[in-house]
């Protein structure tokens, strides 16, 4: 078998005909699936490959054709170094493009050294062709474990244990859920490593009858994977992180509407709305089960990695309901304040430095939220409004990378995952209901909406878990138990 791919190649290399389409699929491939293997989840849909294989291939391809028909009239005495120069120039612009973004300078610079580099070694191209396909076979096994993954793991976590997906409500106040990203509970900000005092902006809440749910957490560390878990009301585990460079499969696309939320909603006659300030939930361009959002799809640029996009996220829904007022609204808000500390071990401020920018943000994010809030009291006085944070500001770390380390200090687990749980009831009402968690944060609205507390007899696990990859062996770990008791139990 070897034997006969080394006499193919040495074959290849040696024949004196040109390969157009060979010598772009050389020059594209590797591009392609590097973006792949180091963007999946951003760029994990069908629309996603054809346009990469349009831009990265079939373009080039026919550039060249079209080129190479004008050297045999034009410029004959230089044909001879197009086929290298275009390779050369392909892959490189291309490797620009998927990891820096499209940049005039740098692409300008790369055609002059293609064109410089392409008339140096045009003879030995095909040399470079096979060691683009070598890259992109060495690629094809960052890739492959992802896509088996997607293929593979079920949906079946999401199937609920009881009819709630048949729900009625019995009451159909317009519902607002607005989610200020990275936002610590209450009871949390003033205590740990966040040590802050908030009691301005408690004090409006408490002024607009707004109600604190203290303790309350997200079951999951990110905003994807806590999304997902609350609108499926169930746990993923993380799909049981088999792999460690594979992430949980598909769960944008349950945020974007493949949820029993949104049709739950639905089936209830509310009109469904997305208000987003970027397109992070919906980078990967999944379909959308939503009646309305105010970013389409077709917005979303196919190298976006999530925050290409900008929004005034109140001027957006007071569009909206204006053209929703003869209707029950669901609507699903999401702001990028106050956020959480640095992404990268390599570039951070430190986690005093990172905690200070942090409550920053947390001041900027309750000027936001005083506003929505009063933006929609004013126009929807009977209206139930839950604020809701996906997880915590990670505060007391450096970066975010440490959540993932075994960590022995309480406090810092518990910054992970505090969020914060504000609920004004309409007409002022309140519901018995326990809330301690996001994964059963609608199962207990629907309880309410319905007046049925049999919903609440199949709440799911109010525990939170974590991806261990340094000091414990690797896996899914169950971090704080349903008593909201720091652990470190293997899942």
């Amino acid at each position: 078998m070897l034997d006969k791919l080394r006499m193919f190649i040495l074959k290849f290399i040696k024949s004196n005909k040109e390969y157009p389409f060979i010598t772009l699929l050389a020059s594209g491939l590797y591009p392609i699936l590097y973006y792949f293997a180091s963007n999946y989840s951003y760029a994990n849909s069908f629309k996603h490959v054809l346009f990469f294989v349009c831009l990265f291939i079939i373009l080039p391809y026919v550039s060249l054709l079209i080129l190479r028909r004008i050297f045999q009239y034009v410029l004959k005495q230089y044909s001879k170094y197009l086929i290298a120069i275009v390779n050369i120039f392909c892959f490189a612009a291309f490797m620009i493009v998927v990891t820096s973004g499209l940049n005039t300078l740098k692409l300008i610079a790369c055609l002059v050294g293609a064109i410089i580099l392409g008339v140096l070694v045009y003879m030995h191209i095909k040399k470079l062709i096979v060691f683009q396909f070598f890259m992109a076979f060495v690629a094809l096994f960052w890739v492959a474990p992802k896509l088996y993954n997607e293929i593979t793991t079920s949906t079946d976590w999401m199937m609920q244990a009881d009819a709630i997906e048949a729900v009625e409500f019995t009451k159909n106040p317009n519902v607002y859920i607005i989610q200020p990203d990275g936002y610590a509970n209450f009871s949390e900000l003033k205590r740990g490593h966040y040590g802050f005092n908030n009691k301005a902006f408690e004090n409006i809440l408490t002024e607009n009858n707004f109600i604190f749910y203290n303790d309350f957490r997200s079951n999951y560390f990110s905003t994807i994977t806590s999304n997902a878990s609350m609108f499926a009301m169930k746990h993923h585990f993380y799909n049981n992180a088999k792999h460690q460079n594979i992430e949980p499969s598909n769960l944008r696309y349950i945020i974007a509407g493949n949820n029993p939320v949104v049709s739950i909603f639905k089936n209830n006659g509310y009109n469904t709305n997305l208000i987003i300030e970027s397109e992070y939930l919906i980078t990967n361009k999944p379909k959308l089960s939503y009646d309305y959002s105010n970013i389409t799809i077709d917005e979303i640029s196919y190298l976006s990695k999530g925050f290409d996009i900008e929004r005034d996220v109140i001027a957006d829904l007071e569009r909206a309901m204006a053209n929703n007022s003869d209707s029950s609204n669901f609507y699903f808000i999401e702001k990028i304040l106050p956020g959480h500390v640095a992404q990268s071990r390599f570039d951070n401020l430190g986690k005093d430095k990172e905690r200070e920018a942090y409550l920053d943000n947390l001041e900027k994010a309750n000027t936001w939220l005083e506003k929505i809030v009063k933006t929609i009291t004013n126009k929807d006085k009977n209206s139930l409004i839950v604020i809701v944070a996906d997880h915590g500001g990670f505060v007391g770390m450096n970066c975010i990378y440490e959540a993932k380390i075994k960590q022995s200090d309480p406090d810092l687990i518990k910054s992970v995952f505090t969020s914060a749980l504000a609920i004004k009831w309409p007409a002022n009402e309140s519901f018995s209901g326990d809330f301690k968690t996001s994964v059963n944060l609608f199962r207990t609205l629907f309880s309410y909406l319905s007046d049925d507390t049999a919903y609440l007899k199949e709440l799911e696990d109010e525990a939170s878990y974590l991806v261990i990859k340094k000091e414990a062996p690797y896996g899914v770990y169950k971090t704080i138990d349903a008593k909201g008791e720091v652990v470190f139990e293997k899942h």
